[in-house]
Protein backbone atom coordinates (compact mmCIF):
# COMPACT_ATOMS: atom_id res chain seq x y z
CA UNK A 1 0.00 0.00 0.00
CA UNK A 2 1.38 3.43 -0.99
CA UNK A 3 1.06 6.20 1.58
CA UNK A 4 0.05 9.47 -0.07
CA UNK A 5 2.37 12.44 0.54
CA UNK A 6 1.40 14.76 3.38
CA UNK A 7 -0.64 17.72 2.21
CA UNK A 8 0.00 21.08 3.89
CA UNK A 9 -2.42 23.92 4.49
CA UNK A 10 -1.37 27.42 3.53
CA UNK A 11 -0.61 28.46 7.12
CA UNK A 12 1.42 25.35 7.86
CA UNK A 13 3.36 25.72 4.61
CA UNK A 14 4.08 29.39 5.31
CA UNK A 15 5.36 28.54 8.80
CA UNK A 16 7.51 25.63 7.63
CA UNK A 17 8.98 27.62 4.72
CA UNK A 18 9.52 30.81 6.71
CA UNK A 19 7.49 33.00 4.35
CA UNK A 20 4.30 34.99 4.67
CA UNK A 21 1.01 33.55 3.48
CA UNK A 22 0.79 36.50 1.09
CA UNK A 23 4.13 35.41 -0.44
CA UNK A 24 2.68 31.95 -1.10
CA UNK A 25 -0.32 33.51 -2.82
CA UNK A 26 2.01 35.73 -4.88
CA UNK A 27 4.24 32.80 -5.89
CA UNK A 28 1.18 30.79 -6.85
CA UNK A 29 -0.22 33.66 -8.92
CA UNK A 30 3.14 33.83 -10.74
CA UNK A 31 3.08 30.06 -11.39
CA UNK A 32 6.09 29.28 -9.20
CA UNK A 33 4.15 26.91 -6.95
CA UNK A 34 0.83 25.11 -7.31
CA UNK A 35 -1.91 24.05 -4.92
CA UNK A 36 -5.03 21.99 -5.06
CA UNK A 37 -8.33 23.22 -3.64
CA UNK A 38 -10.53 21.43 -1.17
CA UNK A 39 -14.31 21.29 -1.46
CA UNK A 40 -14.35 24.39 0.77
CA UNK A 41 -11.95 26.17 -1.65
CA UNK A 42 -9.00 26.03 0.74
CA UNK A 43 -5.49 25.73 -0.70
CA UNK A 44 -3.52 22.55 -0.04
CA UNK A 45 0.10 22.01 -1.05
CA UNK A 46 2.16 18.84 -1.41
CA UNK A 47 5.28 18.69 0.79
CA UNK A 48 7.43 18.91 -2.35
CA UNK A 49 6.51 22.62 -2.53
CA UNK A 50 8.81 23.17 0.47
CA UNK A 51 11.82 22.34 -1.73
CA UNK A 52 10.61 24.69 -4.47
CA UNK A 53 10.20 27.47 -1.92
CA UNK A 54 13.72 26.90 -0.63
CA UNK A 55 15.06 27.23 -4.19
CA UNK A 56 12.99 30.38 -4.78
CA UNK A 57 14.30 32.00 -1.60
CA UNK A 58 17.94 31.17 -2.39
CA UNK A 59 17.60 32.33 -6.00
CA UNK A 60 16.05 35.62 -4.88
CA UNK A 61 18.82 36.08 -2.31
CA UNK A 62 21.46 35.91 -5.05
CA UNK A 63 19.50 38.40 -7.15
CA UNK A 64 17.87 36.23 -9.79
CA UNK A 65 14.66 37.79 -11.13
CA UNK A 66 11.39 35.92 -10.60
CA UNK A 67 10.95 35.43 -14.36
CA UNK A 68 14.28 33.55 -14.49
CA UNK A 69 13.33 31.51 -11.42
CA UNK A 70 9.99 30.63 -13.02
CA UNK A 71 11.67 29.47 -16.26
CA UNK A 72 14.01 27.23 -14.30
CA UNK A 73 11.24 25.76 -12.17
CA UNK A 74 9.13 25.14 -15.30
CA UNK A 75 11.90 22.83 -16.53
CA UNK A 76 11.44 20.58 -13.50
CA UNK A 77 9.15 17.55 -13.82
CA UNK A 78 5.54 18.23 -12.91
CA UNK A 79 4.34 14.68 -12.30
CA UNK A 80 6.89 13.73 -9.66
CA UNK A 81 9.12 15.14 -6.96
CA UNK A 82 12.36 16.42 -8.57
CA UNK A 83 15.41 14.24 -8.04
CA UNK A 84 18.94 15.30 -7.08
CA UNK A 85 19.81 15.16 -10.79
CA UNK A 86 16.92 17.51 -11.61
CA UNK A 87 18.10 20.02 -8.99
CA UNK A 88 21.71 19.80 -10.20
CA UNK A 89 20.62 20.55 -13.76
CA UNK A 90 18.67 23.57 -12.53
CA UNK A 91 21.60 24.94 -10.54
CA UNK A 92 24.04 24.37 -13.41
CA UNK A 93 21.89 26.57 -15.63
CA UNK A 94 22.27 29.43 -13.15
CA UNK A 95 25.98 29.00 -12.58
CA UNK A 96 27.16 30.97 -15.65
CA UNK A 97 24.80 33.86 -14.93
CA UNK A 98 26.02 34.03 -11.35
CA UNK A 99 29.66 33.95 -12.49
CA UNK A 100 28.96 36.95 -14.76
CA UNK A 101 27.29 38.82 -11.89
CA UNK A 102 30.25 38.12 -9.61
CA UNK A 103 32.65 39.37 -12.29
CA UNK A 104 30.65 42.58 -12.79
CA UNK A 105 30.30 43.23 -9.06
CA UNK A 106 34.01 42.59 -8.49
CA UNK A 107 34.87 45.05 -11.25
CA UNK A 108 32.49 47.62 -9.79
CA UNK A 109 33.94 47.15 -6.29
CA UNK A 110 37.49 47.50 -7.56
CA UNK A 111 36.79 50.63 -9.64
CA UNK A 112 34.19 52.33 -7.45
CA UNK A 113 36.58 54.66 -5.61
CA UNK A 114 37.97 55.99 -8.89
CA UNK A 115 34.50 56.31 -10.37
CA UNK A 116 33.11 58.34 -7.49
CA UNK A 117 36.21 60.52 -7.38
CA UNK A 118 36.74 61.01 -11.11
CA UNK A 119 34.02 63.63 -11.52
CA UNK A 120 33.61 62.96 -15.25
CA UNK A 121 29.84 62.49 -14.96
CA UNK A 122 29.97 60.99 -18.45
CA UNK A 123 28.23 57.77 -19.30
CA UNK A 124 29.80 58.01 -22.75
CA UNK A 125 33.32 57.77 -21.36
CA UNK A 126 32.69 55.71 -18.21
CA UNK A 127 34.67 52.45 -18.30
CA UNK A 128 32.14 50.79 -15.98
CA UNK A 129 28.90 51.72 -17.76
CA UNK A 130 30.14 52.05 -21.35
CA UNK A 131 33.34 50.08 -21.84
CA UNK A 132 35.06 50.91 -25.14
CA UNK A 133 32.16 53.26 -26.02
CA UNK A 134 30.02 50.27 -27.03
CA UNK A 135 26.85 52.32 -26.69
CA UNK A 136 27.79 54.50 -29.66
CA UNK A 137 26.77 51.59 -31.90
CA UNK A 138 23.22 51.75 -30.50
CA UNK A 139 22.65 55.28 -31.77
CA UNK A 140 21.83 58.53 -30.05
CA UNK A 141 19.79 58.83 -26.87
CA UNK A 142 19.70 57.17 -23.46
CA UNK A 143 20.36 53.44 -23.22
CA UNK A 144 20.19 52.77 -19.48
CA UNK A 145 17.11 51.82 -17.47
Amino acid sequence: MTIPPKILGVGELAERAGVAVSALHFYEAKGLIHSVRTGGNQRRYPRSVLRRLAVIKVAQRVGLPLAEIARALDALPSGRTPTVTDWRRLSAAWKQELEERIKTLTQLRDQLDGCIGCGCLSLKACPLRNADDGLAQQGAGPHFK
